[in-house]
């Protein structure tokens, strides 16, 4: 089994029980920093990694979306959400790692807490800036490594079990990331000391 495999298996495993899980940083923060990324969605977006579907309730309703992740028992909880919201909205199964679309297919691309999973990150990256329309923007939410010390090397240590119970990397460079994969204009913001970044980046091709 490869990795990627592994860590969809540990998305399906959660999926039933992620909400409650997540509600307390969902109450303290993320509710809050998903309301301002999707105000801010125009035209034909793409979500990447949109889970249970946390993003949902929020989607502008003069948009054309699309939604993907790689666990089918997550997106079967994304499903159940936009049923009841009636939201119009095509959920897909795929990999952030492989995107099945054209070049240039999408205004936007956005991301929630995604690329702490995704098991080639720079990969993943680049599949984005494909499908991203020039001049397009991407949005992201992610949490990082600390670059404080201390706070650094417990991420690091506690992060194989974090990875094994979860399937969520808790010291990813993001931002490293963003940079290795060839993007050059881009915004970073502080929301949650240096753990939580807002990245805004501009896709120039």
């Amino acid at each position: 089994m490869n990795e990627t495999e592994r860590i969809r298996k540990r998305y399906d495993r959660v999926s039933k029980i992620y909400d409650i899980f997540e509600q307390p940083m969902e109450t303290m923060s993320l509710k809050k920093w998903r309301l301002e990324v999707t105000k801010k969605l125009r035209g034909k977006v793409l979500e990447v990694g949109v889970g249970t579907g946390k993003n949902i309730p929020y989607y502008p309703d003069d948009i054309d979306i699309t939604a993907i992740d790689f666990s089918n028992k997550m997106l079967e909880k994304a499903r159940e959400k936009t049923r009841k919201l009636n939201k119009k909205v095509e959920l897909i199964q795929m990999d952030v790692q492989n995107i099945d679309f054209p070049d240039n297919t999408f205004d936007m691309v956005f991301t929630t807490c995604v690329f702490c999973s995704v098991p080639d990150p720079i990969k993943g990256l680049l599949e984005i800036k494909r499908v991203c329309k020039p001049n397009g923007t991407i949005i992201m939410i992610e949490h990082v490594r600390s670059e404080k010390n201390v706070l650094g090397l417990v991420m690091d240590i506690f992060n194989p079990i974090i990875v094994n119970l979860y399937g969520a990397n808790i010291n990813r460079r993001t931002v490293d990331n963003v940079k290795k994969a060839g993007f050059t204009k881009v915004e970073v913001m502080n929301l949650t000391g240096d753990i939580v970044k807002k990245i805004v980046i501009y896709n120039k091709k």
